[in-house]
């Protein structure tokens, strides 16, 4: 427990440094945020030893700062779903992604076939790395989102290799927004395999939408 402290606190000292604006642009962290960021971090360990029947979401809360509750968190997602869609205009218009508002409040970004995975591959295309920096600004300016990221692959191939291979291409998206300082707390990857087609796979532009991930944003709620 003391060394995973130290790590931890570490780890808070070195964020504290930067901070992003409304675009995700790095400036330097005020001395509010850098308490913040600290205060996150040390958090995320007790919200991981108060819950011990679900660790991982208490950690996550912690490391948040706290869940959202009542009618923050419509207007809160309301909020990012209109930010999103701004910064994220000109893929939508080239028909790069598709954005969706749902009913529960989170929000839904799928890859197209302009941007889907080589049969075979978990290998993200160059096409899509300019949606995910976005992506990655707006949930680091909006912190309380958990980022869930579904695999999917077409119907080539045995099925427990799809379902490796959907695992695989969530976990290359997980990564590259880890990259980008997204927290891996806030980030899930599974992979789905060829259950879940949105085109026809007995054509090729249908197997290359069904070669895909999915992207859900979903607020981070308090407990209680």
């Amino acid at each position: 427990m003391k060394r995973q402290g130290l790590i931890l606190t570490l780890i808070a000292l070195q964020l504290a440094g930067c901070a992003t604006d409304e675009y995700g642009r790095s400036r330097p962290a005020t001395k509010a945020e850098k308490g913040a960021v600290i205060g996150a971090v040390g958090g995320a360990v007790l919200g991981a030893a108060i819950n011990h029947k679900n660790r991982g979401k208490g950690a996550l809360i912690g490391a948040v700062g706290g869940g959202l509750a009542g009618a923050a968190i419509g207007s809160y997602m309301d909020n990012q779903a209109r930010d999103l869609a701004r910064v994220l205009a000109p893929e939508v218009g080239a028909g790069n992604i598709q954005i969706d508002k749902r009913a529960d409040h989170s929000i839904k970004v799928t890859m197209t076939a302009a941007t889907a995975f080589d049969s075979g591959s978990w290998a993200i295309k160059p096409g899509f790395y300019g949606t995910l920096d976005k992506i990655a600004k707006s949930v680091n300016t909006y912190g309380k989102t958990q980022i869930t990221i579904l695999g999917h692959t077409d119907d080539q191939g045995a099925d427990q290799v799809n379902r490796e291979l959907s695992f695989k291409r969530a976990e290359a998206v997980e990564a590259y927004l880890a990259n980008r300082s997204v927290a891996p707390e806030r980030l899930m990857a599974t992979g789905r395999g060829e259950k879940e087609p949105i085109a026809d796979n007995r054509s090729e532009s249908g197997r290359a939408r069904n070669r895909r991930v999915e992207i859900y944003l979903n607020p981070v709620r308090s407990e209680g």
